[in-house]
């Protein structure tokens, strides 16, 4: 997702969203780990991802902070 789209999300759904990506990004360890994953481009997309998200958190619990 791009951050113009997340920021249109709420507190709750970004949270509900990291969680997902988190559990995504273990699956993608996992796999690397035993060798089945082709495509390593996935792990960094995934960590890439999970801090998009954290940033955006991050903004609107300032923005609501500063309020």
């Amino acid at each position: 997702m791009k951050a113009d789209e997340l920021r249109e999300l709420s507190v709750e759904e970004l949270v509900s969203k990291e969680g997902e990506l988190r559990e995504q990004l273990f699956k993608l360890r996992f796999q690397k780990a035993i060798g089945q994953l082709d495509n390593t481009d996935k792990l960094r997309d995934a960590r890439r991802e999970v801090a998009r998200v954290k940033t955006i958190s991050n903004e609107k619990a300032r923005s609501a902070r500063g309020a």
